[in-house]
C-alpha cells in the first residue's frame, strides 16, 4: 500500500510538470502508465484500479495542464486493461478502437462540455488534415506504448 501511495504521489508531481515542456501533455500521460504498471504488477489489478482513480482525480484537480490530466483520465488505466486485450482475438483492433473513441470522446468533452478555449483554439488552428495527422501520430505513440508494457524487465 506504501509503495502505492509514493508512486501515486510521484504521478501526481509528473502531471503537475507537464505544463514545463510543451510535448509533457502527451509524456507525462505516458510516464504516468508506466508507474500503473508497476503498480500493477506489484499489487495487482484491484489495487491498481484505486491508484488510476486517485491519480486522475488529483490531476484534473492539481495540474495546470487540464489537456494532460484528462488524457491520463482517457487512456491511463490501458495497462490494467492490455493483459485482457492480448488475449483476445483482433487484439490490434480493440486496441486501435479502445485508444480511438476514449481519445475523441475526451477531447469532445473538453471542448463542449467544459468548453477549454485553448483546445477549441488550437485544433481549429490546426486546420483538418493536421488534426488527422495528430490522431495518427497519436496512434503510433499508444502502440509504442503497447509495445514498451508488453516488454519483460530483466532482472
Amino acid at each position: 500500500m506504501a509503495l502505492g501511495g509514493i508512486f501515486a504521489a510521484l504521478a501526481v508531481v509528473i502531471m503537475n510538470m507537464g505544463t514545463l515542456i510543451p510535448v509533457a501533455t502527451y509524456t507525462c500521460p505516458v510516464l504516468c502508465a508506466l508507474l500503473l504498471q508497476m503498480v500493477m504488477k506489484s499489487c495487482g489489478a484491484r489495487t491498481a484500479w484505486a491508484w488510476y482513480g486517485a491519480v486522475s482525480i488529483l490531476s484534473i484537480l492539481l495540474a495546470p495542464d487540464k489537456e494532460a490530466a484528462a488524457v491520463f483520465a482517457a487512456i491511463g488505466y490501458y495497462p490494467i486493461v492490455k493483459p485482457m486485450l492480448d488475449r483476445s482475438k483482433g487484439k490490434w483492433l480493440w486496441k486501435t478502437l479502445l485508444f480511438n473513441v476514449s481519445i475523441l470522446c475526451m477531447y469532445w468533452v473538453l471542448m463542449h462540455l467544459f468548453g477549454l478555449e485553448q483546445v477549441t483554439a488550437e485544433f481549429s488552428e490546426l486546420g483538418t488534415v493536421m488534426t488527422a495527422v495528430l490522431l495518427i501520430l497519436g496512434n503510433v505513440t499508444f502502440f509504442l506504448l503497447d509495445h514498451l508494457l508488453g516488454r519483460k524487465l530483466k532482472r
